[in-house]
């Protein structure tokens, strides 16, 4: 009855604490844990290379690459082609070879807003109100039969990130995702994990995403992810199409 009776105090006494935390704190608790605001700022680009693997055995290559402040160039391998998604900090586009294209466009609505997600280096609480982000934290929920502690992050442009914590090292392990598009609320279900090392900075190296609501998913396995490596700002640049493309 005593073992009984001190189980139920840690675990009232852990309520208590994990009830009583700000959004502050829990972001704070997290930058420790993940390696440190400045550990974080001392590292000015990152290279991803994996796969992204869906079902009936779909398979393809991809890479991105990151450069602050705000610069992503992301490639994806298929059918022995290669489609390239990018920003410059100022223009975003894309070549998609499998459509028969090879000049660079401009990107769509949708397509723009997911690019500049992408581009956030550091990703939407770090330094969150200086990027204009609003953070509320709403307690906790249990993700998988575990409870998470659950902060809501509205981005400046009105879309919706709210991040599921784990409550022993206060990194996230799901994030839903609600984007605003032409007035039409799309949703997304993203879990995280298999977090490792880069040069100091833990960061997950397993992504899956699937629209919320549909059964299909695509999961992202970063092979690796390399810090502080020479990356050229024309990698990002737009090309410019031949004077003598005809259409």
């Amino acid at each position: 009855m005593r073992r009984a009776l001190l189980e139920v105090a840690a675990f009232l006494l852990l309520a208590v604490c994990l009830r009583g935390q700000t959004a502050e704190e829990i972001i704070n608790k997290y930058l420790r844990t993940v390696g440190g605001a400045q550990k974080i700022q001392s590292i000015k680009t990152l290279v991803r290379t994996g796969k992204i693997s869906g079902g009936g055995g779909f398979e393809v290559k991809i890479r991105q690459e990151n450069k602050r402040p705000n610069l992503v160039r992301e490639e994806i391998t298929m059918l022995a082609m290669t489609g390239i998604t990018a920003y410059d900090g100022k223009t975003g586009w894309k070549i998609e070879p499998w459509e028969g294209k090879k000049d660079p466009e401009s990107l769509g609505e949708e397509e723009m807003k997911a690019i500049l997600e992408d581009a956030d280096f550091d990703g939407p609480i770090v330094n969150y109100e200086q990027k204009g982000n609003k953070v509320k934290y709403l307690g906790t929920e249990p993700v998988e039969g575990t409870d998470a502690l659950k902060l809501e992050v509205t981005l400046a442009n009105g879309d919706t990130w709210t991040y599921y914590m784990d409550t022993d090292y206060y990194v996230p392990i799901k994030v839903d995702l609600k984007r605003m598009i032409r007035g039409e609320e799309h949703e997304y279900e993203i879990s995280l994990g298999d977090y490792k090392e880069v040069d100091g900075w833990y960061l997950p190296h397993s992504v899956e995403t699937r629209v919320k609501g549909s059964e299909g998913r695509g999961t992202v396995t970063y092979e690796k992810i390399e810090a502080n490596v020479p990356v050229n700002n024309s990698d990002f640049a737009k090309p410019a199409i031949p004077a003598n493309t005809k259409y």
